[in-house]
């Protein structure tokens, strides 16, 4: 089984300079793979990207919303799936299989459904459930700054990091570091981070 984030990025039309969004996603989607083997970027602001360990998706989706959300006025909408590969193509918008349909099906839904983020496992009980949970995070994430978001991005990034090390990454000091990741709620999205996982094992 793998997991598959379809998504697009939200208010790109907005941005200045296009370039500078690109080059945050590229930057990130190299975090998760290689490029066109693992992720793309197509229509310009569109991503797809497989998560090979479908227990990591969900912090990975995080992530993405994070590096993004560092830059005002951006954010992601993006629809996991989860299933089989059943065809592996040099190129990920060439395979095939059930995460890749789920995570496309579910994409559809994201703008009728006016939210960012949704899953589909191929379990509608469990999707009812994780689906209500995400749109309890969405109501902390959504409302991310950019300093908020780059503690989250920074945190994910240097796990082994303490606050301290992390404020020295940008130049803050601890209890600025322990505000923000306290505003962003970032300690009740590991905790749920942990559940998540433990869902997504009872269907492994």
């Amino acid at each position: 089984m793998t997991s598959v984030i379809t998504g697009d990025i939200i208010n790109s039309q907005s941005v200045n300079l296009p370039e500078a969004y690109l080059e945050q996603m590229r930057a990130t989607l190299q975090v998760l793979g290689k490029e066109q083997k693992d992720w793309e970027i197509f229509r310009g602001d569109s991503f797809q990207v497989e998560i090979k360990s479908p227990l990591e998706v969900f912090w990975q989706c995080v992530y993405i919303k994070a590096s993004l959300k560092t830059m005002k006025e951006l954010d992601a909408r993006m629809a996991i799936g989860l299933g089989e590969k059943s065809y592996d193509a040099a190129t990920i918008s060439e395979a095939n299989g059930s995460a890749f349909i789920r995570s496309g099906e579910v994409f559809e839904k994201l703008k009728r459904e006016k939210t960012n983020l949704l899953i589909n496992t191929g379990n509608v009980k469990l999707d009812e459930e994780l689906n209500t949970y995400f749109q309890l995070a969405l109501l902390t994430m959504d409302h991310w700054t950019p300093n908020s978001a780059e503690i989250v991005k920074l945190s994910l990034e240097n796990p082994e990091m303490n606050q301290q090390q992390l404020g020295e990454l940008i130049g803050i000091k601890q209890n600025t570091v322990s505000e923000r990741q306290k505003r962003a709620g970032l300690s009740q999205l590991t905790d749920f981070n942990k559940i998540f996982q433990q869902k997504i094992k009872s269907i492994l």
